[in-house]
Protein backbone atom coordinates (compact mmCIF):
# COMPACT_ATOMS: atom_id res chain seq x y z
CA UNK A 1 0.00 0.00 0.00
CA UNK A 2 2.75 2.46 0.93
CA UNK A 3 4.55 1.57 -2.32
CA UNK A 4 1.44 2.46 -4.33
CA UNK A 5 1.08 5.75 -2.48
CA UNK A 6 4.73 6.51 -3.15
CA UNK A 7 4.30 5.86 -6.89
CA UNK A 8 1.13 7.97 -6.96
CA UNK A 9 2.86 10.80 -5.11
CA UNK A 10 5.75 10.67 -7.58
CA UNK A 11 3.37 10.81 -10.54
CA UNK A 12 1.49 13.77 -9.05
CA UNK A 13 4.79 15.55 -8.36
CA UNK A 14 5.94 14.98 -11.94
CA UNK A 15 2.62 16.32 -13.24
CA UNK A 16 2.95 19.43 -11.06
CA UNK A 17 6.47 19.98 -12.43
CA UNK A 18 5.21 19.61 -16.00
CA UNK A 19 2.41 22.09 -15.34
CA UNK A 20 4.88 24.56 -13.81
CA UNK A 21 7.30 24.15 -16.74
CA UNK A 22 4.52 24.62 -19.30
CA UNK A 23 3.20 27.67 -17.43
CA UNK A 24 6.68 29.22 -17.43
CA UNK A 25 7.06 28.34 -21.11
CA UNK A 26 3.79 30.07 -22.05
CA UNK A 27 4.11 33.03 -19.68
CA UNK A 28 7.73 33.88 -20.44
CA UNK A 29 9.35 32.02 -23.35
CA UNK A 30 6.41 31.91 -25.76
CA UNK A 31 4.61 35.05 -24.60
CA UNK A 32 6.06 37.39 -27.29
CA UNK A 33 5.18 35.06 -30.18
CA UNK A 34 1.72 34.31 -28.76
CA UNK A 35 1.03 38.00 -28.27
CA UNK A 36 1.99 38.72 -31.87
CA UNK A 37 0.31 35.67 -33.38
CA UNK A 38 -2.37 36.27 -36.01
CA UNK A 39 -4.38 33.52 -34.24
CA UNK A 40 -4.57 35.62 -31.08
CA UNK A 41 -8.11 37.11 -31.08
CA UNK A 42 -6.88 40.14 -29.14
CA UNK A 43 -4.86 41.26 -32.14
CA UNK A 44 -8.06 41.60 -34.14
CA UNK A 45 -10.56 42.76 -31.53
CA UNK A 46 -8.19 45.30 -30.00
CA UNK A 47 -7.95 47.18 -33.31
CA UNK A 48 -11.55 48.35 -32.89
CA UNK A 49 -12.57 47.51 -29.30
CA UNK A 50 -9.79 49.47 -27.60
CA UNK A 51 -7.81 52.58 -28.58
CA UNK A 52 -4.38 51.86 -30.04
CA UNK A 53 -1.35 53.97 -29.29
CA UNK A 54 -0.40 56.86 -31.51
CA UNK A 55 2.27 56.82 -34.20
CA UNK A 56 3.96 60.22 -34.23
CA UNK A 57 6.42 61.83 -36.66
CA UNK A 58 9.67 63.44 -35.53
CA UNK A 59 8.10 66.90 -35.80
CA UNK A 60 5.13 65.92 -33.61
CA UNK A 61 2.68 65.32 -36.47
CA UNK A 62 0.20 62.56 -35.68
CA UNK A 63 0.50 59.83 -38.29
CA UNK A 64 -1.95 57.35 -36.75
CA UNK A 65 -4.42 57.55 -33.86
CA UNK A 66 -7.66 55.96 -32.68
CA UNK A 67 -10.90 57.96 -32.65
CA UNK A 68 -14.03 57.06 -30.71
CA UNK A 69 -16.92 56.22 -33.05
CA UNK A 70 -19.88 55.93 -30.65
CA UNK A 71 -20.56 52.52 -32.19
CA UNK A 72 -21.00 49.85 -29.51
CA UNK A 73 -19.64 47.11 -31.76
CA UNK A 74 -16.73 49.13 -33.22
CA UNK A 75 -16.07 51.80 -30.57
CA UNK A 76 -12.71 52.90 -32.10
CA UNK A 77 -11.54 53.52 -35.62
CA UNK A 78 -7.97 54.18 -36.77
CA UNK A 79 -7.33 57.56 -38.42
CA UNK A 80 -4.33 58.40 -40.62
CA UNK A 81 -4.19 62.21 -40.95
CA UNK A 82 -1.56 62.32 -43.74
CA UNK A 83 -3.27 59.61 -45.77
CA UNK A 84 -1.32 58.23 -48.71
CA UNK A 85 1.74 60.41 -48.02
CA UNK A 86 2.94 58.19 -45.15
CA UNK A 87 0.69 55.15 -45.66
CA UNK A 88 3.47 53.06 -47.21
CA UNK A 89 5.55 53.23 -44.04
CA UNK A 90 2.93 53.68 -41.30
CA UNK A 91 0.68 50.92 -42.66
CA UNK A 92 -2.78 50.22 -41.29
CA UNK A 93 -4.84 47.98 -39.02
CA UNK A 94 -8.20 46.43 -39.81
CA UNK A 95 -10.59 43.97 -38.15
CA UNK A 96 -10.54 41.96 -41.37
CA UNK A 97 -6.86 41.79 -42.34
CA UNK A 98 -3.46 41.52 -40.71
CA UNK A 99 -1.83 44.80 -39.63
CA UNK A 100 0.58 46.31 -42.13
CA UNK A 101 3.80 48.36 -42.04
CA UNK A 102 4.82 49.93 -38.74
CA UNK A 103 1.36 49.12 -37.36
CA UNK A 104 2.47 45.48 -37.65
CA UNK A 105 6.11 46.01 -36.61
CA UNK A 106 5.13 47.65 -33.31
CA UNK A 107 1.74 45.99 -32.85
CA UNK A 108 2.58 44.60 -29.40
CA UNK A 109 3.27 48.14 -28.15
CA UNK A 110 0.43 49.86 -29.99
CA UNK A 111 -2.15 47.32 -28.82
CA UNK A 112 -3.65 47.80 -25.36
CA UNK A 113 -1.68 45.70 -22.88
CA UNK A 114 -1.13 45.49 -19.13
CA UNK A 115 0.79 48.48 -17.82
CA UNK A 116 3.30 48.29 -14.93
CA UNK A 117 1.63 48.89 -11.58
CA UNK A 118 2.40 52.30 -10.07
CA UNK A 119 0.48 51.68 -6.86
CA UNK A 120 -0.81 48.87 -4.63
CA UNK A 121 -4.33 49.41 -6.05
CA UNK A 122 -3.05 48.95 -9.60
CA UNK A 123 -1.22 45.85 -8.50
CA UNK A 124 -4.52 44.37 -7.32
CA UNK A 125 -6.40 45.68 -10.38
CA UNK A 126 -4.02 45.93 -13.36
CA UNK A 127 -4.74 48.58 -15.99
CA UNK A 128 -4.45 48.10 -19.75
CA UNK A 129 -3.42 50.80 -22.20
CA UNK A 130 -1.35 51.21 -25.35
CA UNK A 131 2.07 52.76 -25.82
CA UNK A 132 2.84 55.33 -28.50
CA UNK A 133 5.65 55.17 -31.06
CA UNK A 134 7.57 58.28 -32.12
CA UNK A 135 9.46 57.98 -35.41
CA UNK A 136 12.51 59.58 -37.00
CA UNK A 137 10.44 60.45 -40.10
CA UNK A 138 10.01 64.08 -41.15
CA UNK A 139 6.76 64.45 -43.15
CA UNK A 140 8.12 67.56 -44.88
CA UNK A 141 10.76 65.40 -46.58
CA UNK A 142 8.14 62.93 -47.80
CA UNK A 143 6.11 65.86 -49.18
CA UNK A 144 9.14 67.01 -51.16
CA UNK A 145 9.65 63.50 -52.55
CA UNK A 146 5.98 63.13 -53.46
CA UNK A 147 5.95 66.45 -55.31
CA UNK A 148 9.25 65.84 -57.11
CA UNK A 149 8.30 62.31 -58.20
CA UNK A 150 5.03 63.68 -59.62
CA UNK A 151 3.13 60.42 -59.40
CA UNK A 152 5.73 58.34 -61.24
CA UNK A 153 6.73 54.95 -59.86
CA UNK A 154 9.88 55.08 -57.82
CA UNK A 155 11.33 55.44 -54.34
CA UNK A 156 13.33 57.86 -52.23
CA UNK A 157 15.12 57.25 -48.93
CA UNK A 158 16.73 60.02 -46.87
CA UNK A 159 18.92 59.19 -43.86
CA UNK A 160 21.11 60.81 -41.26
CA UNK A 161 24.42 58.98 -41.87
CA UNK A 162 25.61 59.68 -38.34
CA UNK A 163 22.85 57.70 -36.63
CA UNK A 164 21.07 55.62 -39.27
CA UNK A 165 17.83 57.55 -38.66
CA UNK A 166 15.47 57.37 -41.62
CA UNK A 167 14.34 60.96 -42.17
CA UNK A 168 12.21 60.27 -45.22
CA UNK A 169 10.96 57.18 -47.04
CA UNK A 170 8.48 57.64 -49.85
CA UNK A 171 7.40 55.29 -52.62
CA UNK A 172 5.06 55.30 -55.59
CA UNK A 173 2.67 53.62 -56.00
CA UNK A 174 1.04 54.32 -52.65
CA UNK A 175 -2.50 53.90 -51.33
CA UNK A 176 -5.31 55.57 -49.41
CA UNK A 177 -5.74 53.85 -46.01
CA UNK A 178 -9.31 55.13 -45.46
CA UNK A 179 -11.25 52.21 -47.02
CA UNK A 180 -9.08 49.72 -45.13
CA UNK A 181 -10.44 51.15 -41.88
CA UNK A 182 -14.08 50.59 -42.85
CA UNK A 183 -16.27 48.44 -40.61
CA UNK A 184 -17.77 46.98 -43.78
CA UNK A 185 -15.86 43.83 -44.63
CA UNK A 186 -16.72 44.08 -48.33
CA UNK A 187 -15.24 47.57 -48.55
CA UNK A 188 -12.06 46.47 -46.76
CA UNK A 189 -11.52 43.32 -48.79
CA UNK A 190 -12.20 45.11 -52.08
CA UNK A 191 -9.63 47.78 -51.18
CA UNK A 192 -7.13 45.15 -50.04
CA UNK A 193 -7.51 43.28 -53.34
CA UNK A 194 -7.07 46.53 -55.28
CA UNK A 195 -3.98 47.54 -53.29
CA UNK A 196 -2.29 44.16 -53.65
CA UNK A 197 -2.76 44.17 -57.43
CA UNK A 198 0.26 45.24 -59.47
CA UNK A 199 0.16 48.51 -61.35
CA UNK A 200 1.22 48.82 -65.00
CA UNK A 201 4.91 48.43 -64.03
CA UNK A 202 4.41 45.46 -61.75
CA UNK A 203 4.38 47.20 -58.36
CA UNK A 204 1.52 46.71 -55.86
CA UNK A 205 0.57 49.76 -53.75
CA UNK A 206 0.99 47.65 -50.60
CA UNK A 207 4.53 46.63 -51.62
CA UNK A 208 6.79 49.50 -50.52
CA UNK A 209 9.15 50.07 -53.46
CA UNK A 210 11.88 51.52 -51.22
CA UNK A 211 12.32 48.30 -49.24
CA UNK A 212 10.60 45.52 -51.20
CA UNK A 213 11.75 46.05 -54.80
CA UNK A 214 15.24 45.72 -56.27
CA UNK A 215 16.71 47.11 -59.49
CA UNK A 216 20.09 47.00 -61.23
CA UNK A 217 22.04 49.84 -59.58
CA UNK A 218 23.95 50.78 -62.71
CA UNK A 219 26.87 53.12 -62.27
CA UNK A 220 26.05 53.92 -58.64
CA UNK A 221 27.69 50.54 -57.99
CA UNK A 222 31.00 52.01 -59.15
CA UNK A 223 31.48 53.49 -55.68
CA UNK A 224 31.61 49.90 -54.39
CA UNK A 225 33.99 48.87 -57.17
CA UNK A 226 36.11 51.89 -56.20
CA UNK A 227 36.00 50.78 -52.57
CA UNK A 228 37.24 47.32 -53.59
CA UNK A 229 40.28 48.99 -55.14
CA UNK A 230 40.85 51.33 -52.21
CA UNK A 231 40.57 48.51 -49.65
CA UNK A 232 42.06 45.53 -51.48
CA UNK A 233 44.11 46.74 -54.48
CA UNK A 234 45.25 50.34 -53.96
CA UNK A 235 47.82 49.83 -56.72
CA UNK A 236 44.96 49.83 -59.24
CA UNK A 237 43.96 53.37 -58.27
CA UNK A 238 46.92 54.73 -60.24
CA UNK A 239 46.67 52.33 -63.16
CA UNK A 240 45.71 54.11 -66.37
CA UNK A 241 43.01 52.28 -68.30
CA UNK A 242 42.79 52.55 -72.09
CA UNK A 243 41.11 55.61 -73.53
CA UNK A 244 38.31 54.64 -75.89
CA UNK A 245 34.61 54.23 -76.51
CA UNK A 246 34.56 50.49 -75.77
CA UNK A 247 36.57 47.54 -74.53
CA UNK A 248 36.67 43.93 -75.65
CA UNK A 249 35.65 41.48 -72.96
CA UNK A 250 37.69 38.32 -72.26
CA UNK A 251 36.52 34.85 -73.30
CA UNK A 252 33.96 36.33 -75.69
CA UNK A 253 33.48 38.43 -78.77
CA UNK A 254 31.48 41.01 -76.78
CA UNK A 255 32.33 44.70 -76.84
CA UNK A 256 31.32 46.76 -73.79
CA UNK A 257 30.58 50.32 -74.95
CA UNK A 258 30.55 53.47 -72.90
CA UNK A 259 27.16 55.15 -72.67
CA UNK A 260 26.51 57.17 -75.80
CA UNK A 261 29.71 55.89 -77.40
CA UNK A 262 31.76 58.61 -75.73
CA UNK A 263 35.46 57.95 -75.24
CA UNK A 264 36.81 57.70 -71.69
CA UNK A 265 39.59 56.15 -69.66
CA UNK A 266 42.51 56.94 -67.39
CA UNK A 267 42.94 56.49 -63.64
CA UNK A 268 40.10 55.92 -61.15
CA UNK A 269 40.02 59.55 -60.00
CA UNK A 270 39.21 60.54 -63.59
CA UNK A 271 36.95 57.62 -64.46
CA UNK A 272 34.51 57.84 -61.51
CA UNK A 273 33.36 61.45 -62.10
CA UNK A 274 32.80 60.77 -65.81
CA UNK A 275 31.39 57.29 -65.04
CA UNK A 276 33.56 55.42 -67.54
CA UNK A 277 31.94 52.05 -68.26
CA UNK A 278 34.78 50.35 -70.22
CA UNK A 279 37.40 51.46 -67.71
CA UNK A 280 35.39 50.28 -64.71
CA UNK A 281 34.65 46.97 -66.42
CA UNK A 282 38.40 46.41 -66.81
CA UNK A 283 38.96 47.54 -63.22
CA UNK A 284 36.43 44.94 -62.05
CA UNK A 285 38.29 42.24 -63.99
CA UNK A 286 41.59 43.32 -62.41
CA UNK A 287 40.03 43.26 -58.94
CA UNK A 288 38.75 39.75 -59.47
CA UNK A 289 35.61 37.91 -58.46
CA UNK A 290 36.63 37.23 -54.85
CA UNK A 291 37.39 40.86 -53.98
CA UNK A 292 34.36 42.19 -55.87
CA UNK A 293 31.99 39.77 -54.11
CA UNK A 294 33.48 40.28 -50.65
CA UNK A 295 33.35 44.07 -51.02
CA UNK A 296 29.70 43.99 -52.11
CA UNK A 297 28.93 41.79 -49.11
CA UNK A 298 30.78 44.20 -46.81
CA UNK A 299 28.22 46.83 -47.84
CA UNK A 300 25.29 44.56 -46.96
CA UNK A 301 24.58 42.86 -50.26
CA UNK A 302 23.01 39.41 -49.85
CA UNK A 303 21.74 40.32 -46.37
CA UNK A 304 18.46 41.82 -45.24
CA UNK A 305 19.11 45.35 -43.89
CA UNK A 306 18.11 45.40 -40.20
CA UNK A 307 15.44 48.09 -40.57
CA UNK A 308 12.56 47.92 -38.08
CA UNK A 309 10.03 47.33 -40.84
CA UNK A 310 8.36 44.14 -42.13
CA UNK A 311 9.34 42.27 -45.29
CA UNK A 312 12.49 44.18 -46.23
CA UNK A 313 14.27 42.36 -49.06
CA UNK A 314 17.98 41.89 -49.61
CA UNK A 315 20.06 43.26 -52.46
CA UNK A 316 22.02 40.82 -54.61
CA UNK A 317 25.56 40.49 -55.89
CA UNK A 318 26.60 37.09 -57.31
CA UNK A 319 29.02 34.89 -55.37
CA UNK A 320 32.56 34.68 -56.70
CA UNK A 321 31.88 31.15 -57.99
CA UNK A 322 29.31 32.56 -60.43
CA UNK A 323 32.12 34.22 -62.40
CA UNK A 324 34.45 31.23 -62.69
CA UNK A 325 33.39 30.74 -66.32
CA UNK A 326 31.82 34.15 -66.86
CA UNK A 327 34.40 36.92 -66.94
CA UNK A 328 32.14 39.13 -69.10
CA UNK A 329 29.57 38.82 -66.33
CA UNK A 330 32.13 40.08 -63.82
CA UNK A 331 32.88 43.06 -66.06
CA UNK A 332 29.21 43.98 -66.31
CA UNK A 333 28.67 43.40 -62.57
CA UNK A 334 31.47 45.87 -61.79
CA UNK A 335 29.33 48.59 -63.41
CA UNK A 336 26.12 47.50 -61.64
CA UNK A 337 24.57 45.52 -64.48
CA UNK A 338 24.27 41.78 -65.23
CA UNK A 339 22.53 40.13 -62.21
CA UNK A 340 23.31 42.83 -59.63
CA UNK A 341 20.19 44.12 -57.85
CA UNK A 342 19.80 46.75 -55.14
CA UNK A 343 16.94 48.22 -53.16
CA UNK A 344 16.68 51.93 -52.42
CA UNK A 345 17.19 51.49 -48.69
CA UNK A 346 20.57 49.80 -49.11
CA UNK A 347 21.61 52.36 -51.71
CA UNK A 348 20.99 55.14 -49.18
CA UNK A 349 22.96 53.14 -46.62
CA UNK A 350 25.89 52.80 -49.05
CA UNK A 351 25.98 56.58 -49.49
CA UNK A 352 25.65 57.01 -45.73
CA UNK A 353 28.53 54.62 -45.03
CA UNK A 354 30.91 56.58 -47.25
CA UNK A 355 29.65 59.82 -45.71
CA UNK A 356 30.18 58.54 -42.16
CA UNK A 357 33.80 57.52 -42.56
CA UNK A 358 33.12 53.91 -43.51
CA UNK A 359 30.64 53.11 -40.72
CA UNK A 360 27.30 51.77 -41.97
CA UNK A 361 24.88 52.52 -39.15
CA UNK A 362 21.87 50.34 -38.35
CA UNK A 363 18.89 51.95 -40.10
CA UNK A 364 15.84 52.69 -37.99
CA UNK A 365 12.41 54.33 -38.10
CA UNK A 366 11.58 54.21 -34.39
CA UNK A 367 13.02 56.98 -32.27
CA UNK A 368 11.39 56.04 -28.96
CA UNK A 369 8.33 54.35 -27.46
CA UNK A 370 6.45 56.05 -24.64
CA UNK A 371 3.92 54.81 -22.11
CA UNK A 372 0.55 56.55 -21.59
CA UNK A 373 2.04 58.60 -18.74
CA UNK A 374 4.86 59.83 -21.01
CA UNK A 375 7.66 57.72 -19.56
CA UNK A 376 10.06 56.26 -22.12
CA UNK A 377 9.57 52.52 -22.54
CA UNK A 378 12.26 52.05 -25.15
CA UNK A 379 14.65 54.33 -27.03
CA UNK A 380 16.60 53.36 -30.12
CA UNK A 381 20.33 53.18 -29.51
CA UNK A 382 22.50 53.94 -32.53
CA UNK A 383 24.87 51.12 -33.51
CA UNK A 384 27.17 50.20 -36.38
CA UNK A 385 25.89 47.41 -38.63
CA UNK A 386 28.91 47.09 -40.92
CA UNK A 387 32.34 48.66 -41.48
CA UNK A 388 33.13 48.29 -45.19
CA UNK A 389 36.13 50.62 -44.93
CA UNK A 390 38.17 52.73 -42.56
CA UNK A 391 37.78 56.51 -42.22
CA UNK A 392 41.02 57.01 -44.16
CA UNK A 393 39.76 54.81 -46.99
CA UNK A 394 36.39 56.56 -47.09
CA UNK A 395 38.20 59.89 -47.27
CA UNK A 396 39.72 58.79 -50.59
CA UNK A 397 36.28 58.24 -52.14
CA UNK A 398 34.53 61.41 -50.91
CA UNK A 399 36.42 63.85 -53.19
CA UNK A 400 35.77 61.61 -56.20
CA UNK A 401 32.03 61.82 -55.51
CA UNK A 402 32.35 65.59 -55.02
CA UNK A 403 33.90 65.76 -58.49
CA UNK A 404 30.87 63.90 -59.90
CA UNK A 405 28.93 67.05 -58.96
CA UNK A 406 31.61 69.62 -59.81
CA UNK A 407 32.68 68.37 -63.23
CA UNK A 408 31.19 64.92 -63.78
CA UNK A 409 27.87 63.34 -64.71
CA UNK A 410 25.92 65.29 -62.04
CA UNK A 411 27.39 68.69 -62.90
CA UNK A 412 24.20 69.76 -64.68
CA UNK A 413 21.80 68.94 -61.84
CA UNK A 414 22.18 72.38 -60.28
CA UNK A 415 23.12 71.47 -56.72
CA UNK A 416 23.63 74.54 -54.57
CA UNK A 417 27.33 75.28 -54.04
CA UNK A 418 26.78 75.88 -50.32
CA UNK A 419 25.28 72.40 -49.93
CA UNK A 420 28.66 70.82 -50.90
CA UNK A 421 27.07 67.70 -52.40
CA UNK A 422 28.89 64.46 -53.19
CA UNK A 423 27.02 62.09 -55.50
CA UNK A 424 27.06 59.24 -57.99
CA UNK A 425 24.67 58.83 -60.88
CA UNK A 426 23.41 55.54 -62.28
CA UNK A 427 21.59 54.69 -65.49
CA UNK A 428 20.95 50.96 -65.74
CA UNK A 429 19.89 49.51 -69.07
CA UNK A 430 16.86 47.31 -68.61
CA UNK A 431 13.72 46.04 -70.31
CA UNK A 432 10.04 46.19 -69.55
CA UNK A 433 7.64 44.12 -71.65
CA UNK A 434 10.38 43.64 -74.24
CA UNK A 435 10.92 47.39 -74.58
CA UNK A 436 14.25 49.01 -73.76
CA UNK A 437 14.05 51.16 -70.64
CA UNK A 438 16.38 52.65 -68.02
CA UNK A 439 16.36 52.44 -64.24
CA UNK A 440 17.61 55.86 -63.20
CA UNK A 441 19.47 56.33 -59.91
CA UNK A 442 21.33 58.83 -57.86
CA UNK A 443 22.95 58.42 -54.46
CA UNK A 444 24.35 61.43 -52.65
CA UNK A 445 25.29 63.01 -49.33
CA UNK A 446 25.86 66.51 -48.00
CA UNK A 447 27.63 68.56 -46.84
CA UNK A 448 30.56 66.48 -48.10
CA UNK A 449 32.99 67.84 -45.49
CA UNK A 450 30.68 66.99 -42.55
CA UNK A 451 27.71 64.97 -43.86
CA UNK A 452 24.35 65.07 -42.11
CA UNK A 453 22.14 63.84 -44.97
CA UNK A 454 22.38 60.81 -47.28
CA UNK A 455 19.92 60.16 -50.09
CA UNK A 456 19.07 57.48 -52.65
CA UNK A 457 16.45 57.83 -55.39
CA UNK A 458 15.42 55.33 -58.06
CA UNK A 459 13.01 55.97 -60.90
CA UNK A 460 12.52 52.66 -62.73
CA UNK A 461 11.46 51.93 -66.30
CA UNK A 462 12.16 55.39 -67.66
CA UNK A 463 12.67 56.18 -71.34
CA UNK A 464 15.80 54.81 -72.96
CA UNK A 465 16.93 58.42 -73.47
CA UNK A 466 16.69 59.19 -69.72
CA UNK A 467 19.61 59.36 -67.28
CA UNK A 468 20.10 59.17 -63.55
CA UNK A 469 21.29 62.78 -63.56
CA UNK A 470 18.28 64.09 -65.47
CA UNK A 471 15.53 62.03 -63.80
CA UNK A 472 16.69 61.13 -60.27
CA UNK A 473 19.04 64.12 -59.94
CA UNK A 474 16.41 66.88 -59.54
CA UNK A 475 14.61 64.80 -56.92
CA UNK A 476 17.83 64.28 -54.95
CA UNK A 477 18.60 67.99 -55.23
CA UNK A 478 15.23 68.90 -53.68
CA UNK A 479 15.55 66.30 -50.93
CA UNK A 480 19.03 67.46 -49.93
CA UNK A 481 17.96 71.10 -49.89
CA UNK A 482 14.87 70.28 -47.85
CA UNK A 483 16.65 68.03 -45.36
CA UNK A 484 19.46 70.52 -44.78
CA UNK A 485 16.92 73.30 -44.34
CA UNK A 486 15.03 71.25 -41.74
CA UNK A 487 18.23 70.53 -39.85
CA UNK A 488 19.00 74.26 -39.84
CA UNK A 489 15.50 75.14 -38.64
CA UNK A 490 14.59 76.83 -41.94
CA UNK A 491 11.60 76.35 -44.30
CA UNK A 492 11.95 73.17 -46.35
CA UNK A 493 11.73 75.07 -49.60
CA UNK A 494 15.35 76.11 -49.12
CA UNK A 495 16.33 78.58 -51.84
CA UNK A 496 14.66 76.73 -54.73
CA UNK A 497 10.96 77.44 -55.14
CA UNK A 498 10.60 74.31 -57.31
CA UNK A 499 11.55 72.18 -54.33
CA UNK A 500 8.86 73.34 -51.87
CA UNK A 501 7.18 70.43 -50.12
Amino acid sequence: MSRRLSILSSIILVLFVLVAVQAANIQFLRAPSLNASSLNPRNHTNSTKYPRGEIVAADGTILAQSHATGDAFYPYRRIYPLGSLTAGVVGFTSPYTEPWGLEAEYNSYLTAHAQPAASFEQLLSPTSAADSVTLTLQPAIDRIAAKAMAGQDGAAVVMDPRSGSVLGMYSNPTYNPVPLESTNSKVVLAAFKRYTTNDSYGFPPLGLVATQQTFPPGSTFKVITTTAAVVGRPDLLTKSYPYGAYTKLPDSNKLLYNDGGNKCGGVVSVMLPESCDPGYALLGLDLGANLMSSTANSFGYNEVPPLDFPNVVSSYFPPASAFSNNLPGLAYSAIGQEDVRANTLLQAMVAAAIADGGAMMTPHLMSYISAPDGTIVERFKASVWKNPMTPAQAAQIVPLMENVVKNGTASGVGFLAQDDVAAKTGTAQTFYKQQKRTDDWMIAFAPAKAPTVAVAVVMPFQAVSAYGATVAGPIVKCLIEGALALQAGLPTSGTSTTCAG
